[in-house]
């Protein structure tokens, strides 16, 4: 047991050595309550931001049938989906609910206006498509907001889509009604 304590007293004297004395040991033995100076990370983002000539971010979403496009850019929050306003294409609270999570989850409400054309599926399948284009237009309007928007899950997106009918059932996985006699 007193082996292994003077091995690693000494391993952490040969430590010193190789460091050397650093800022933080001399005020840490001087007792003085200064703060060392620590050069901050470069808080560069991991990508570029990716616009077009009209100072628009594009990206295509997804969501069970549905496909959207969607453009973003700088504004009043304006949303318009298929040449309508968003509270009349998505008549349902809750659907412009869903379209609006990307920019509360961002606490970017209100500063982009959002150009979006959906195609294929239902109201709550093109919801959730609309929702993928934002986020991942988003990310590359603002690359920073990358991080936030993904641990939030709306960069990935949802594969579940319906189960086809097989032949021989009356559903997908429903079968006839059995019949005893």
């Amino acid at each position: 047991m007193a082996t292994e304590e003077n091995n690693t007293a000494t391993d952490l004297a040969d430590l010193k050595d190789v460091v050397g004395d650093t800022p933080a040991a001399d005020a840490s033995s001087e007792g003085e309550s200064e703060a060392v100076a620590v050069p901050a990370a470069p808080t560069m983002p991991l990508r570029e931001q990716i616009i077009d000539a009209q100072g628009r971010a594009y990206a295509t979403g997804r969501r069970k049938d549905a496909t959207a496009r969607v453009w973003i850019k700088p504004g009043t929050g304006k949303v318009t989906i298929n040449g309508k306003e968003q509270e009349v294409y998505f008549a349902r609270p809750t659907l412009r609910l869903v379209i609006n999570q990307p920019f509360t989850i961002s606490e970017r409400e209100g500063q982009y206006d959002v150009v979006a054309t959906v195609s294929g599926g239902g109201l709550s399948g093109q919801a959730g498509a609309v929702k993928h284009g934002i986020s991942q237009a988003l990310t590359r309007y603002e690359p920073a907001l990358r991080a936030v928007v993904k641990a939030a899950g709306f960069l990935t997106r949802d594969s579940r889509v319906v189960e086809r009918k097989k032949y021989g059932r009356a559903k997908a996985r429903r079968s006839f009604q059995f019949s005893k006699r």
